[in-house]
């Protein structure tokens, strides 16, 4: 397995001018009394902001608090839009927070409202913010969350190969599948193209059976009996590739989750007394 990157090596580097300093301690870290009223705030501004957009959708709310929630919806924008300017200002490498994951997402928190002057709609992805808040795992001190976060990632980028084969292979079934009962319903029984026809037996392969289409004739009928009886099957597939694949991740742990007090970074070895990425002690 290939060790762990630093997910915060956007904040390594030379030390910033003091105010920069006391700025960044605030925005980033959390060990100290402003820097956690500063997460917890940010968390209910968060959660706030996620409401005003959902009732926002909601039509007899929309017609009576319009320009109420529409007031909120650009007064959280605004500062959202603030706090990412003074996270690219406070960072040690700004182009890394960039692209890092949390930069992206706390990006994608404020897009979608500056897209809305031009494309209608686009404001409602602002539950996008939703994201942000993954941060409660770090504010709240959570690491054994996410260790076994990382063990289902690690799990799901293994198992990815096979489930890739298996989807493939289901693909090419319902293709097929969904040509031949174009080919023995047709038009009169609502199959009226073959992407129609794929459309159904990926409905019915999944067992969800919508029921919008459905065969009229006998042999139709026991084509479309055996794609649900192969369903069934075919469900257990990706559920055993990824069981497997999370039991072996959980006993080929190689990897510890201790934090670095100095970088934040994980995933040390076990037996580690320093931080592989900066050399801090760890031990202890």
């Amino acid at each position: 397995m290939r060790p762990n990157r630093n997910p915060h090596r956007y904040n390594q580097g030379q030390a910033l001018s003091p105010w920069r300093e006391a700025l960044n301690q605030i925005i980033f870290g959390s060990e100290t009394a402003a820097g956690r009223t500063f997460d917890l705030l940010l968390i209910v501004a968060i959660l706030l902001s996620i409401g005003v957009v959902m009732l926002d959708s909601v039509a007899e709310i929309q017609q009576r608090y319009a320009d109420a929630l529409f007031r909120a919806e650009w007064a959280f924008t605004a500062l959202f839009t603030l706090e990412y300017l003074l996270r690219l200002v406070c960072v040690r490498r700004p182009w890394l927070y960039i692209r890092s994951f949390f930069g992206i997402i706390d990006l994608l928190s404020i897009l979608p409202a500056y897209l809305g002057l031009l494309l209608p709609g686009a404001g409602y992805m602002l539950t996008l913010r939703v994201l942000r808040l993954l941060r409660i795992f770090r504010i709240l001190k959570l690491s054994e969350y996410l260790d076994e976060a990382n063990v289902l990632a690690v799990a799901l980028a293994n198992s990815l190969r096979k489930i890739t084969v298996f989807l493939y292979a289901v693909l090419t079934l319902v293709v097929v599948f969904g040509a031949l009962m174009y080919v023995v319903e047709g038009p009169q029984a609502g199959f009226t193209s073959i992407p129609k026809a794929v459309y159904w037996a990926i409905v019915t392969i999944t067992t969800v059976g919508y029921g919008d289409i459905a065969p009229k004739t006998a042999l139709g009928q026991l084509i479309a009996s055996a794609i649900m009886i192969m369903g069934y099957g075919i469900i257990a597939v990706p559920t055993g590739i990824y069981s497997a694949e999370l039991i072996n991740s959980r006993n080929n742990r190689g990897l510890d989750n201790r934090a670095c007090r100095n970088c934040g970074a994980a995933g040390h070895d076990f037996d580690a007394a320093h931080c592989k990425y900066c050399g801090e002690r760890i031990g202890d």
